[in-house]
Formats: C-alpha cells, structure tokens, sequence
C-alpha cells in the first residue's frame, strides 16, 4: 500500500486542481468537474484566475458554457451548462435519511408539516418550479412559493415579518425544479433554466458515484467521512454512492481513497513552487480534512473563520497566511497579506503579481499590496 505524508498529498492536490496554471481554456479548468462555488463576492471568478492562463474577468460567464445553480449543499456553484443535468441527478436524495441530511432539517419540522423529508423536497420543488416562469428576486419566489406549501415547510421571519420557505429546503429544491441563479446579481435573481426537463424523483446511483469520485479526484486521498462533509449527506449514506476503481494509500499512516488513474500523479507530483491569492471558499481550501491543509489549530481558525473568511495565501506547497482585499474608491483595491512566517522575497515578489491578477480580474486598474 502506498505510504504518503501530507506535504506529498498538498502536492498532489496543487496539481489535481490545476493551480501550475496549464489550462488556458476557462471551461477545460479540473474544478468544474465537481463545481465551483460562488459563495463570497467573486469567489468563482478569482477561483478560476488562480487556475487560468490568461485574462480572467466577469465576462466569462457570458460565454454561454456556464451556468449558476444552488447545488452540492445547497451553495451556488457555476458548472458547464452541458454537464448540469448530471448534477441535477446526482442531487436526488438517495433515501430519507440522505435527504433529512441535505435538507438540514430536525425531524420535529419534517413532522409536522405532515409528511417525509424527500416529500418536503420535491413538494417545494414543484412550487418552485410553478413560480419561476422569469427572472425574481429570491424575496418574491419566497413570497409566492410559500403560498402553495403545507405550512409546515415555512417559518415566520421577525425581521421582516413574512412567512418565508425554509432557507435550505428552497436551495436544495431550486435545482429540480430547473431553476438557476443570474450570476452576478444582487438580490440574488432566480430564473428558469432554459431546458428544463421534467421533474426527476428517482435516484441516480451512478450520477452520485461520480461526485464522491470528482471530491477523491481534487482533494484526495479522502476518507469516506471527509467525502460525505462534501456532499451533505451522512457518513453511512455515502457509503452507497462510494465509486468504484479507488485505491486505498496511507497518509500519515491514516486510511485514505483516490482513483487508481490517479496514483501515478500522487506518487511523484510535479513540484508544488507556486504562489496564488486563492479566494475564501476556493476548492482547495473546500477540502473536509483541515489538519492535512493546516496542521496547526490557531491557524485553522484564522483560514477558516467562522464569519467573514479570509482568501489563503499558498505558497511553495503550504498554505502560508491569508488575505483580505478593499476597495478604495472605484480604482484601488488594496491588498493585506499576513503570513504566518517570515516570506522570501521571491514569494513577496509572487504575491503581489498574484495580487495584480486579482485586482484586474476584479476590473480595478490599480492595486496596492501591505504584508504583515
């Protein structure tokens, strides 16, 4: 059995993610093979800057290759358009108690509105689906949707003081009922997806296997448990959905899966000699096993922050400090760095090029760059 320790497994995964930059096709980028999401203000579009060579702005999702949809867990996530009604499959809960975990509901709720949780879903959905005939505000979907539900699937809000759908329960819904989200907009826009098909309720076992093999592919080796954290669901529901053709490695001496095809890459990946600004919620630091990323606890809590996540500083293979960025005007975008050790002048030098790629893949035409 192959034996690797953690900076081999970082290696591979700089890698597997295309962060050496080879790809100068935005769509041929390895990350939209499981999804990237567009959580955070330019998440998705820097994601794929750190990954693209050559000139990434907001243009890119005009192209008509992508499409924006809440998928795995309920987040937005761009995918290829051709590739969406794969995901859409793979996102039909597999049995009760998979879709109870990916609606994140309490079992009190689910009973008393009356019925199941994979019957919430699809009932949600199916009111989603009859409201959105153009682009609305998520606010009026809720309105409107929450009129044709049992009562027990919406809640009050205080601060608004209307009945709304439950916030989870209308993202994980949005997608069978073949509704998308308007990239870019603000408040988030729905809209219908152009072919919508017809609403699917049957479980696709194999769709499933092929996002636990898409996480293994990026962020392996994993464990069924960190591939499980991935998709929503529990640790014994991704048993069924486990791929097939995974070899099984040591890393650190802990039981860790990876596609065969790609052993030989783990085994003796390219050199990690990278620098790149990577966005908060970016793939890589998407990745359930924290202490392989960053060993160290403190700065887990500075890389994964509870509220208001800062963007990870990789450097030669580590995950070497954050960054945060703020607008000053309408032309700056100024940029601090803080590392958790001291940086050679070559990485400060690389940083702030990777600073430079950012602010103009955010349309700034000026930047200026603070370590600390």
């Amino acid at each position: 059995m192959l034996e690797v320790d953690r900076e081999q497994v970082l290696a591979y995964r700089i890698a597997a993610h295309g962060l050496h930059r080879d790809e100068t096709d935005p769509a041929a980028a390895a990350v939209f093979d499981l999804g990237l999401q567009d959580s955070v203000r330019d998440t998705a579009l820097l994601g794929l800057a750190a990954r693209i060579d050559g000139e990434i702005t907001p243009s890119v999702w005009d192209d008509g290759r992508f499409v924006l949809a809440w998928t795995h867990r309920g987040a937005p996530h761009f995918h290829r358009r051709a590739e969406l009604d794969a995901i859409r499959a793979a996102l039909v809960p597999l049995d009760e108690k998979d879709a109870m975990a990916r609606i994140l509901w309490q079992r009190k709720q689910v009973e008393d509105a009356g019925m199941s949780a994979t019957d919430a879903l699809f009932t949600a959905a199916k009111a989603i689906r009859e409201v959105v005939t153009g682009a609305q505000t998520k606010g009026a979907v809720s309105g409107a949707v929450t009129k044709l539900i049992p009562e027990g699937l919406s809640y009050a809000c205080r601060g608004c003081g209307v009945v709304h759908i439950y916030e989870q329960l209308m993202r994980v819904a949005s997608i069978h009922a073949g509704v998308r989200l308007e990239p870019g907009a603000t408040p988030a826009t729905l809209a219908p997806l152009e072919k919508r098909g017809r609403l699917k309720t049957s479980p696709d076992v194999e769709a499933a296997k092929r996002v636990v093999e898409g996480y293994l592919r990026i962020n392996g080796p994993a464990s069924p448990g960190d591939a499980a954290a991935y998709v929503g669901t529990t640790r014994g529901g991704v048993d069924a959905m486990w791929p097939d053709g995974l070899a099984e490695v040591r890393v650190d001496g802990k039981k860790a899966f990876l596609p065969e095809d790609r052993v030989p890459l783990l085994e003796k990946p390219p050199e990690p000699d990278v620098v790149r600004l990577l966005p908060p919620l970016d793939p890589f630091v998407q990745a359930r096993d924290r202490a392989v990323l960053v060993p160290d606890k403190a700065r887990q809590k500075e890389v994964w922050k509870i509220l208001g996540s800062p963007g990870a500083l990789l450097a030669d293979g580590e995950i070497a400090g954050v960054w945060r960025a703020k607008a000053s005007g309408k032309k700056r975008l100024d940029f601090t760095v803080t590392s958790f050790d001291a940086l050679r002048p070559t990485v400060r030098k690389a940083a702030e090029a990777e600073a430079a790629r950012v602010a103009a893949a955010r349309e700034f035409p000026d930047h200026r760059v603070t370590f600390s």
